[in-house]
């Protein structure tokens, strides 16, 4: 194919068009209330399989015509592997995905419920896709890049496609960046439709910066998995180089906030990868135009073992858990009379330790370590100080 034009995702819309969803277009009030500005978010967390990817698998093995039939191989860290997984039972045909090691549990039970067969690929995707090379070196199945593939490029295009059409006013199109194919894509239909329109790549920080072409990092745990591929490839570098004005990099921590804000103020699950766009708004790394500013929602396969996480750590920082430590004297009755003023302040108990050794107490005295359910900051302080007022020591941990 050479380098995807927009002819070719105009080629491939048809074929993708019959699997994939034309995903939602939503107006993000919160957004746009914090902001001062239209910013529209387009729901691709709630696209078949999840996420953008069943865009480039469709088009991969549209593009391969009988020659799919041999079977198929890839590499991925969760979401491609779900995608071709899918296209490749509609097509009649099999996929093998190799999935690094520490791959969510749920998109490999996802891929493997699509009827794909998962394969260990490793500590990473790049030793995933080493693995999935070697395999279609062996078999004469039909290796699928993730990312870094005209066709896959193409496919993912058509997201452009419909930001173009959908998006009144559109000035502005944020989209994560970690192989480089969905931002590429998108770039090539919106700058050879709308060259006027401004596009934002953004990274999770675990990644080499795009600017430097640093050398990949190894392993790593991050909320943005989906999108840990550390640098761009071949094919997607100089697509990103040539259409997309900018990159951003945000941390971990803005991260979660975004995906704790989509959550509860958009009723919206979007993973860490799918959220980066929303964080680099939030940090003011990315600043909005005049014009509608659109924010691509990547993904929404969370991995729902981190979501408990997620939430303490939300109610903390807004105020609504407070953890406290607080000494009373070894003697009968002292927790009791602890609990009940907690229990007259209005706030619940979460969690409770009574702690007796191990830290600076006195010979007579023991420690209760407290996780409150609280209404607000207001709320904490009228805690503390009745706690206070009753003649206990009570000291307030943010980080526990």
């Amino acid at each position: 194919m050479g380098e995807p034009t927009l002819n070719d995702v105009l080629r491939v819309r048809p074929a993708v068009g019959r699997l994939a969803r034309r995903t939602p277009l939503i107006d993000s009030l919160i957004l746009g209330r914090v902001l001062g500005a239209d910013v529209a978010l387009k729901a691709e967390n709630l696209q078949r399989t999840g996420a953008f990817k069943i865009r480039g698998a469709v088009a991969k093995i549209a593009t391969l015509g009988d020659e799919a039939r041999q079977g198929l191989v890839a590499a991925s860290a969760g979401n491609h592997a779900q995608a071709l997984a899918l296209a490749a039972r509609e097509y009649g045909t099999s996929a093998e995905v190799y999935m690094p090691t520490n791959a969510a549990i749920g998109k490999v039970e996802a891929c493997v419920a699509y009827g794909g067969i998962v394969r260990d690929g490793g500590e990473s995707v790049e030793t995933a896709v080493v693995a999935a090379r070697q395999r279609a070196e062996e078999t004469g199945r039909i290796f699928c890049h993730p990312y870094d593939d005209e066709s896959v490029v193409a496919g993912q295009g058509t997201l452009g496609l419909e930001l173009v059409e959908d998006v009144g006013g559109l000035d502005q199109v944020i989209v994560p960046l970690g192989g480089g194919g969905l931002l590429a894509g998108v770039a090539v239909a919106v700058k050879n439709s709308r060259p006027d329109v401004r596009v934002v790549g953004v990274q999770a920080s675990v990644c080499a910066p795009f600017v430097t072409g640093s050398a990949p990092l190894g392993a790593v745990s991050t909320l943005a998995d989906g999108i840990a591929v550390k640098e761009p490839g071949v094919t997607t570098r100089p697509l990103i180089e040539r259409f997309v004005d900018e990159v951003v990099m945000v941390e971990e921590g803005p991260i979660a906030d975004a995906m704790m804000l989509l959550a509860e103020r958009g009723k919206l699950l979007v993973e860490g990868g799918g959220a980066v766009g929303v964080a680099a708004l939030l940090q003011g790394l990315v600043r909005p135009r005049s014009g509608t500013t659109c924010v691509v929602l990547s993904g929404g396969n969370v991995d729902l073992g981190v979501i408990p996480s997620l939430v303490r750590r939300h109610e903390t920082k807004a105020g609504r858990r407070l953890l406290v430590f607080v000494r009373i004297p070894d003697r009968p009755g002292a927790l009791a009379t602890v609990t009940r003023l907690i229990a007259e302040s209005g706030a619940n108990i979460i969690e409770v330790a009574h702690v007796r050794e191990g830290l600076t107490l006195g010979v007579r005295e023991s420690g209760l370590d407290l996780t409150l359910e609280v209404k607000g900051r207001r709320h904490a302080e009228e805690v503390l100080d009745k706690l206070a007022h009753a003649g206990h020591e009570a000291k307030e941990s943010r980080h526990r």
